[in-house]
């Protein structure tokens, strides 16, 4: 299997041991998996099966979920969904009641393990809170990010608001959970106490349930600790875990993060609608979607051995996830999204970044309309091709903006002196660049969502992928194929082998290979000549020019060797205008050679850039339309 580099490479996913032990069946004698994914609106059930020693994906079925009014029980959108597997496999997986799921599997009906992820009901939503903004309050933020949440705010003693605005401002939020940090273990204690009084003195309220107390998790300066539980432990349900930052050189958000992985499953899923039901049927923990979907895309990497970049492109959120050197970060652009966000992509992007990837005449008021209407309705769907330019040039700009907020996460340790140290979730650098992410030496990105997976050719997600997060070098493209990204995510903690068959054969769907090399220079001139030996033993030659796309068919179950000799000052992983020989993978879209120079060289005048678009656009095929005279009907 091309993917895998070495055959140590399927065995470093360990599966979490203590998630293990909760399993009825060995793992190795399973025959048949259920894995759900409560989501926001929908609840996505995927059926696997054993066959002939491997795991493949057999069947998915889907319902509304059914979280609010007037059900306000999850279980009944995971009944309906799984009803629809059975249904259509002719496979008893619901007791006869239709109260639970029938495990472990007879010979004839039910299941050897079923496991799911939520974000119904907006999912785990955090407030964080750190001495110092661009120290122990961004290193807080690190760990409730990795652990799955959407932090719904920072407090930080020099974030520039009063403490009566602070006070108001956590006060009005209810989040599921705080994590408070601040300090490094032998330092002073006031500033601490002092940041911990604001959230008191706020008298937080949780999210959902009332007569609870709100979790809050403290992972600041140790010599605190007994000062926190004094003050803090008869008013919020109190963990205390080891110090995020315990010097200004090291961060460790492992423990903050489980932690709040334990206090989501005990305080927060127990006071959802249905969740406590929807615990009992299943038989590890329920993850966050996020959360599954990180792991899906670290499995992508540790099976690849390529710095990854991966992103979920939601309706309301925008996840970007990146391993650049085994370093893992996760960053959540919550007003970035594709439905119920897509107003505040116009906003933060603004119509002209928009209307850019758009070569047609249109009124840019109408445009403005159709997003609004967009926002509205967030379950429409685009019915005509220029509803899908539209939806297609804003999801660009989702990624572009999702990307760059990432990169100001995936940053060398703020505060440190001195050699820096690294453990599990954190983002170091050993320089002092802003990011330590260089999209030279990014091999993968992997995309989910519903706008990616459903797009009408996959050339579109490629481009959408290429144009938003602008790949350099060589880079490989991937793709969900019926999203089950965060299903296989929760399946790896357990059975990681599956999880990667079941990927590796039905989920990814290889779009191909794009090389960019990173440079400009004026327009028509010579960026990169490049020799591919096809499969047949034909030599394939192509030289780009500035300001040209190419393509060069390859299927996905081939690999060739390529020459790629870059000009001048361009550079694809060597250095500038040195020579790179590598294997190239291809993909249902082939070898896509981008010469439209990094950063990305869009022209400014309308004209000019019209016209670069179509003719970008014309060797994918993109859209159904007359390349030479294009023009799109609303019928």
């Amino acid at each position: 299997m091309d993917d895998v580099k070495s055959s140590e490479n399927r065995n470093v996913w360990v599966a979490d041991a203590a998630a293990v032990s909760k399993l009825r069946v060995d793992p190795e004698k399973m025959q048949y998996i259920l894995a759900t994914d409560v989501g926001s609106t929908t609840t996505k059930a995927r059926f696997f099966h054993k066959k002939d020693g491997v795991w493949r994906f057999l069947m998915a079925g889907e319902s509304p979920t059914t979280v609010e009014a007037p059900y306000e029980d999850v279980t009944l959108g995971v009944r309906n969904a799984v009803a629809e597997v059975e249904e259509l496999t002719g496979h008893g997986i619901l007791t006869a009641d239709g109260g639970g799921i029938m495990s472990p599997y007879d010979g004839n009906r039910g299941v050897d393990l079923y496991c799911t992820t939520s974000s119904a009901g907006g999912g785990l939503q955090m407030t964080v809170s750190g001495l110092m903004m661009n120290v122990t309050a961004m290193s807080a933020n690190k760990a409730a990010t990795g652990a799955g949440a959407i932090v719904m705010d920072i407090i930080a003693l020099d974030d520039g608001r009063r403490d009566y605005q602070k006070i108001q401002r956590i006060r009005s939020l209810r989040p599921d959970m705080i994590l408070a940090a601040g300090g490094t273990d032998g330092g002073a204690i006031d500033r601490i106490m002092e940041t911990l009084e604001l959230i008191k003195s706020s008298k937080p309220r949780p999210r959902l349930g009332e007569g609870y107390n709100l979790p809050l998790v403290y992972a600041g300066n140790s010599d605190a600790r007994d000062s926190v539980k004094e003050y803090m432990s008869d008013d919020f349900a109190l963990e205390i875990v080891d110090n995020l930052r315990p010097t200004l050189e090291v961060e460790i958000t492992e423990p903050a993060r489980r932690a709040i992985h334990d206090l989501f499953m005990e305080h927060v899923m127990s006071h959802a609608p249905g969740y406590n039901n929807l615990m009992k049927w299943t038989d590890i923990d329920i993850l966050p979607t996020p959360m599954g979907e990180g792991l899906a895309i670290q499995l992508i990497a540790r099976n690849t051995g390529e710095n990854t970049i991966g992103v979920g492109l939601g309706g309301a959120t925008t996840n970007v996830y990146s391993i650049f050197d085994e370093r893992f970060v996760r960053s959540v652009s919550a007003n970035l999204g594709m439905s119920y966000s897509i107003c505040n992509v116009l906003k933060e992007a603004n119509l002209d970044n928009i209307l850019r990837w758009i070569p047609l005449d249109v009124d840019a008021k109408d445009i403005e309309d159709r997003l609004r209407n967009k926002m509205i309705r967030p379950t429409t769907i685009p019915q005509t091709l220029l509803e899908l330019m539209i939806e297609q040039a804003v999801a660009r700009e989702a990624l572009r903006l999702g990307m760059e907020h990432h990169k100001s996460l995936a940053t060398r340790l703020k505060g440190a002196r001195g050699e820096l140290k690294m453990t599990v979730f954190t983002s170091f650098s050993d320089d002092l660049a802003e990011t330590y992410i260089d999209m030279l030496r990014v091999g993968v990105i992997a995309g989910t969502g519903g706008l990616l997976s459903h797009a009408p050719r996959r050339a579109q997600s490629l481009i959408v992928l290429t144009d938003g997060f602008q790949p350099e070098g060589v880079t490989r493209l991937f793709q969900d194929s019926v999203f089950m990204m965060p299903h296989l995510g929760v399946l790896s903690t357990v059975y990681p082998e599956a999880a990667w068959q079941i990927f590796d054969r039905d989920c990814l769907i290889r779009l191909g290979t794009v090389i960019a090399p990173r440079g400009v220079a004026n327009s028509g001139s010579s960026v990169m000549d490049i020799q591919v030996e096809m499969p047949n033993g034909e030599t394939v030659k192509e030289s780009v020019k500035m300001g040209e796309l190419k393509r060069i068919p390859l299927s996905e179950d081939h690999t060739v060797k390529a020459v790629i000799n870059p000009k001048g000052r361009f550079d694809v992983g060597m250095g500038e205008g040195h020579t790179f020989e590598t294997e190239v993978h291809g993909g249902v879209v082939g070898i896509v050679l981008d010469g439209r120079g990094r950063p990305l060289q869009i022209p400014t005048s309308v004209e000019a850039r019209n016209k670069a678009l179509l003719e970008w656009w014309r060797p994918l095929d993109l859209y159904p339309i007359d390349f030479d005279n294009p023009e799109v009907k609303e019928n």
